[in-house]
């Protein structure tokens, strides 16, 4: 969760380049010749009996997260979206037959170094905030400021906090206040949460705040700079918060040892949106357990994706789609795995850290016609 996933500006749907053009397709099932090229990774082509589990997956719980893709569709996509519709209904048999028949598997490999990547998780908090400040509720949640384009980057975290000119740019731009700074950090780091806010007629009503942009300084993990500190050794988020509770002293340099920001823009959350997550850098909402957030020089939004990921925390062998990114997710095998919202998301969220392979599904030479 501390290198979790902020969104981004959304792109125009096909602004990622492709991969150079495929080779002529292969019989379904066996791998096409010839190793792609792709920003900071290269894409080898395999048989589909290398991706673990293949056979078992329950199919049709990624198919949703896959229409919700063909919202916004990477070019190479669009012409097989009408019929990713239609196996909304099919059988996990028909949808696993189709893939074998459109898509070539293309195992994903840095351009150097070990093959196996790092996958995390993130998640939406679900949080407690007043739209005014309180005497337990003091710390402030902002929209963009006006002056936000006016410098790169913009003020820092700490300088946000101490420069009366940053003050001034951040006054008004209040969306409402929360009673632990840990709490506004999580939100931060996450890019989204949905929160239950109090107005000041004493209503309550649930709204999603979600990624409206940033400061533009690097992330920095507040569990590593503990890490280096010899605060702690347990990293996760339980740990940190117990380290904070001894001690308190030291929390304003704890928040201050990562720079960068996040503003938000709030939401409606009605019924349809409160039944999917936020949405990612594609422009569509998040799936839990099926979206997943990527280095775009890597592979591009919108790609269906085969994870592979076995840990401590949980044994992960299915369907994906790359339908966000972060700015602390760099590198040709790295993933966030979105988890959903609550506690026990942000308790998986928060512990998630293991070894991944990734197997990108790229359309076959005249698939869709």
């Amino acid at each position: 969760m501390l290198a979790a996933c902020a969104g981004v500006p959304l792109p125009a749907p096909d602004v990622a380049p492709a991969p150079q053009a495929l080779p002529a397709p292969a019989p379904a099932g066996e791998p096409a010749a010839g190793v792609l090229a792709r920003g900071r990774s290269r894409w080898v082509p395999v048989a589909w009996s290398e991706l673990p589990g293949f056979a078992d997956d329950a199919l049709h719980e990624a198919w949703n997260a896959w229409v919700r893709s063909c919202e916004r569709p990477p070019a190479p996509f669009a012409r097989l979206c009408p019929q990713v519709r239609r196996l909304m209904l099919g059988s996990g048999q028909e949808q696993r037959e189709w893939m074998i028949e459109r898509l070539q598997p293309y195992r994903v490999e840095p351009l150097e170094g070990p093959a196996d990547g790092l996958l995390t998780g993130y998640y939406e908090p679900v949080l407690e905030a007043s739209r005014r400040p309180t005497a337990s509720h003091q710390v402030p949640l902002y929209r963009p400021p006006a002056t936000l384009a006016s410098r790169r980057p913009w003020y820092s975290r700490q300088e946000m906090e101490l420069l009366p000119e940053a003050l001034a740019a951040l006054r008004g731009r209040e969306i409402g206040y929360l009673a632990d700074p840990v709490d506004a950090l999580v939100l931060q780091i996450q890019g989204s949460g949905r929160v239950r806010m109090t107005e000041p007629d004493g209503s309550q009503r649930m709204v999603r705040l979600a990624f409206a942009g940033s400061n533009d300084h690097p992330y920095r993990s507040v569990g590593a700079w503990l890490q280096q500190q010899g605060a702690l050794r347990d990293a996760s988020w339980p740990g940190i918060r117990a380290w904070v509770a001894q001690n308190p002293q030291r929390l304003q340099e704890m928040l201050w040892s990562n720079p960068r920001t996040v503003f938000f823009r709030e939401e409606p959350l009605g019924p349809l949106e409160a039944s999917a997550g936020p949405r990612g850098a594609q422009g569509v909402a998040l799936t839990p357990g099926r979206s997943i957030a990527v280095d775009q020089e890597s592979i591009p939004y919108g790609t269906p994706v085969w994870l592979a990921s076995g840990g401590p925390q949980v044994e992960l062998r299915r369907l994906v789609l790359a339908q966000d990114t972060g700015s602390a997710i760099v590198g040709a095998v790295r993933a966030d795995f979105f988890t959903g919202w609550g506690p026990e998301a942000g308790e998986l969220a928060g512990r998630l850290k293991q070894p991944l392979r990734l197997w990108a599904l790229w359309p076959r030479a005249g698939a869709g016609q």
